[in-house]
């Protein structure tokens, strides 16, 4: 079975959580090390933020989106100018526990059927 197989038809937070499950696997799997899960504040709210290790560390906050296709514009694009802000104000919120906030950017895990793609710096604050 593959790694999306755990994705059935079911409720929407149903699906939504296993979504995330894989990407955490996926992005675990990559070498990215779990801070901490479905970050929530009155701003928004962030899936998933990791921290990438290596010469140049980052803290890494990850928007998961699935769709079961790529009919409409497909799982990446269903993040929004709107969805960006929202992410934005509530890893503001998230950085105000370092005194001095590490290097970070905002990655996108976009799964379409049996398809992970991954985008990197998927926007910029």
């Amino acid at each position: 079975m593959s790694i999306l197989g755990t994705l059935l038809p079911g409720r929407s937070n149903q699906r939504g959580q296993a979504a995330e499950d894989i990407a955490l696997a996926y992005l675990q799997q990559r070498g990215l090390k779990l801070v901490e899960r479905n970050f929530r504040c009155k701003g928004g709210e962030i899936d998933l933020i990791l921290s990438q290790p290596g010469p140049s560390p980052q803290l890494v906050f990850v928007e998961v989106r699935q769709r079961s296709s790529s009919r409409y514009g497909g799982a990446a694009a269903s993040v929004t100018h709107s969805k960006q802000a929202k992410l934005i104000i509530a890893a503001q919120v998230f950085l105000q526990r370092y005194p001095q906030p590490p290097a970070c950017r905002f990655d996108v895990l976009a799964i379409e059927g049996e398809h992970i793609e991954w985008i990197k710096n998927a926007f910029d604050t």
